[in-house]
């Protein structure tokens, strides 16, 4: 767990989709559609009417994102962040740009916590250490430059040992940063 500012970073081995939080965000491609990985998960557990309400407001560019309702999810909505084209592949700077925009849009609607996904790591092939490393940072980045954020928590909802064990690392190298 870090703190900046007021808001907590903490990460959470688990489900993204069993979250009890205002928003979750789904590592979307730019269209929207929900097939595999988080995108699937969320469809499923929440329901086909997320995917329709979301497909109804695409495309839109890679490294965007927009809201949904969250249908039968515990969280009030889904962010869904377009990590990736139709191509299916990522990149740092699609990571970062996503990451941004999602907390842009948390905040936009007044919301106190969030949780994501380590986007990219799955259908888009993005290494582990090099998605929390973006990932991270541009937390970071965002809650030093955004002086008014409404945020109060941001977790990092991990699905495999691995994949925390990357955010892990990071996170610890984050807290050693802010500490200079």
């Amino acid at each position: 767990m870090v703190k900046i500012g007021k808001t907590v970073i903490r990460l959470e081995k688990g489900d993204i989709t069993e979250m009890d939080v205002d928003a979750i965000v789904n590592a979307a491609n730019n269209h929207l559609w929900m097939g595999a990985g988080v995108a699937g998960a969320i469809k499923r557990r929440g329901g086909e009417e997320i995917e329709k309400e979301a497909v109804s407001m695409g495309p839109i560019p890679v490294g965007e994102a927009i809201v949904t309702k969250a249908g039968r999810l515990k969280a009030k909505y889904v962010i869904h962040a377009a990590v990736m084209g139709q191509d299916l592949k990522t990149s740092e700077r699609m990571i970062r740009e996503a990451t941004y925009n999602s907390l842009l849009r948390a905040d936009e609607l007044s919301l106190r916590s969030i949780a994501f996904p380590a986007f990219g790591t799955g259908v888009g092939g993005f290494p582990f250490d090099r998605c929390a490393k973006a990932m991270l940072d541009e937390v970071r980045l965002y809650l030093t430059e955004v002086n008014n954020t409404n945020l109060e928590e941001i977790t990092f909802v991990l699905y495999t040992d691995k994949i925390f064990k990357a955010f892990e690392k990071e996170l610890k190298e984050l807290e050693e940063k802010i500490k200079k």
